[in-house]
């Protein structure tokens, strides 16, 4: 099954709070290892999953710009939390805050990158869902991809100085504090 065959049955998947889901892959972001939450959330199979772009699960409504951050933070060797929806097989959906960090060899050198992703808060997506609106609706202004990924990360940009915050403090200022015991 093409990524493209799958269409948003605006059915949304959730995952428990103690779960995470584990992907690996290699510097192209090809699927190398997926773990089983990843298997059953996706609703592929397995064999489905591995040697394939990561990008198998990506939904047509997830700004473009945000995945330009990711790469350009992981690719220099940097980490990154974002908020992503991703579409599943079977046409539903399931929100996530991702973790992607670079793996590195015993050199140094980055030789793929690995993706813990948690459920998404209600009260994060209250907000971060508006954000990929206005987003995604910059993109769809342009019929050039590079045009449209750029006119949205300068939107991205903008909201963030409004705000007076970097992406990252914009990020985990959508996090509930954590109780203390």
């Amino acid at each position: 099954m093409r990524t493209t065959d799958v269409r948003p049955t605006g059915v949304e998947r959730s995952f428990g709070d103690d779960q995470i889901i584990v992907s690996k892959t290699d510097t192209r972001g090809v699927l190398t290892y997926v773990n089983d939450l990843f298997v059953e959330i996706s609703a592929y199979p397995e064999h489905e999953l591995l040697g394939r772009p990561h990008n198998v699960i990506r939904h047509p409504d997830m700004p473009r710009c945000v995945f330009k951050l990711l790469w350009e933070r992981i690719s220099s060797g940097s980490e990154l939390f974002a908020y992503v929806v991703n579409l599943a097989a079977d046409g539903a959906h399931y929100w996530v805050l991702a973790h992607v960090t670079p793996t590195r060899d015993a050199s140094g050198r980055i030789i793929g990158y690995h993706s813990n992703r948690r459920t998404a808060c209600p009260q994060a997506l209250e907000r971060i869902q508006p954000l990929y609106g206005a987003l995604l609706a910059e993109e769809r202004r342009h019929d050039h991809a590079p045009s449209a990924i750029d006119a949205s990360g300068t939107l991205l940009r903008s909201e963030l100085d409004l705000l007076g915050v970097t992406y990252d403090e914009f990020v985990w200022s959508l996090e509930p504090a954590q109780e203390t015991k």
